[in-house]
């Protein structure tokens, strides 16, 4: 059975005993030094200045939220646009906070947000925010996207989660909007076990981040930082300062464990996300061809892939039935994503708006994903492509 998960880490017996040595000998295993070092060490790897780590991916979308409302970047009732084929905590924390999730529809030859789809949204409404998701390593045309939200003063966020090393025309995503979010969970690009991270090159921004992922105050700043802030709320004694609740927060820091791991696996980042785009490109220069059996995907128009899981999306529902049957105990097959996050009860449960998601709801209906990891060997892609080649 080809699993979605095949390990939990790139190169699993070496970083294992590298991991087993550092618990033994370390000190502490509470937010510190390897935390920070790993989060300098990816700000340099994703071209961005500042990177702020948390306990995992969805937390990261959380506290990003929280970090727009407390800045005053974002307000209570503001319509927040979001890629309708989604993961489920890309929205709930709109719903959550008090935001107004607002579901723009997809492009069926590259499954992400594209100008089209986003024009469409916007004559039904005003959005103050677009938080889209790059899925699965693609992206539609999001330069245009950054510079038509620019235009209308609509904050550009990314979900890079399934998109890590991905490249448009020349920029990597997750560098488009005023922020990005990752998540480092086991199966993901790179894994912390579980993990995430959001970068920005926004000052404000950032502190902010710093302050939400750790109860509202300032333990985890940067010395600077906690001197300004101190100095703005008037805290001149160190005694009640590490005490101080500045803005609303939670509890979402990583550990020194995540953090060693994510020093170790970012090494090998540029050769997983090789062996990925490797991957991606045999099987689907194979499974696209079948163009009678399956909808072929847009891929020219960017860079470099790498591609966190390969989808499918079948022609009709029975295609996707009978390939559902076939890969049954041979290859381990799932919706894309979350599918249309419209038709997920919670979403239907707390948010009035209805609309029309032709591309989405297709996509939900007839589409399937399977994993792309790089331990993956010849035998098995040659097993993935006889099987998606041979109704």
């Amino acid at each position: 059975m080809l699993k979605l998960i095949k390990s939990t880490f790139y190169r699993e017996k070496e970083t294992r005993e590298k991991l087993a040595q550092f618990v033994k000998k370390t000190k502490r295993l509470s937010f510190s030094d390897e935390c920070q070092v790993f989060e300098n060490s990816f700000s340099r790897y994703q071209g961005r200045k500042r990177s702020i780590f948390f306990n995992s991916g969805s937390s990261a979308n959380l506290a990003l939220m929280q970090a727009l409302l407390n800045t005053g970047m974002l307000k209570k009732g503001d319509k927040v646009g979001f890629s309708a084929v989604t993961w489920s905590t890309n929205v709930m924390p709109l719903i959550q906070l008090g935001l107004v999730p607002v579901p723009v529809d997809v492009e069926l030859e590259t499954l992400n947000v594209s100008t089209r789809t986003l024009k469409a949204a916007l004559k039904e409404h005003k959005l103050n925010a677009l938080f889209i998701t790059n899925l699965l390593g693609f992206s539609s045309d999001i330069g245009e996207i950054a510079k038509l939200c620019r235009g209308k003063k609509i904050i550009l966020l990314e979900d890079n989660c399934e998109a890590l090393g991905s490249v448009y025309k020349k920029k990597k995503l997750g560098n488009f909007g005023l922020a990005s979010t990752f998540s480092f969970f086991v199966g993901h690009h790179m894994s912390t076990i579980e993990g995430g991270m959001v970068c920005t090159d926004d000052k404000e921004l950032a502190e902010m981040l710093g302050i939400v992922r750790a109860h509202g105050w300032d333990r985890n700043l940067k010395p600077e930082e906690k001197i300004s802030l101190r100095k703005r709320f008037k805290k001149t004694t160190d005694f009640y300062a590490q005490y101080t609740f500045y803005d609303l927060g939670y509890n979402l820091r990583p550990t020194e464990i995540q953090g060693f791991l994510g020093n170790i696996q970012l090494k090998f980042l540029p050769e997983i996300i090789r062996k990925r785009s490797d991957n991606f490109k045999k099987i689907s220069k194979a499974i696209y061809k079948r163009s009678d059996l399956y909808y072929p995907l847009r891929l020219g128009h960017m860079d470099f892939i790498s591609n966190f899981a390969v989808p499918v999306i079948c022609r009709s529902r029975e295609i996707r039935d009978e390939l559902v049957e076939k890969c049954k105990n041979s290859i381990e097959v799932r919706p894309v994503v979350g599918g249309d996050i419209v038709n997920q009860p919670f979403f239907r449960k707390y948010s009035k708006i209805r609309t029309s998601l032709p591309v989405a709801d297709l996509i939900h209906e007839q589409g399937i994903y399977f994993g792309n990891n790089p331990d993956m060997t010849g035998k098995e892609i040659e097993k993935i492509i006889k099987i998606f080649t041979s109704l």
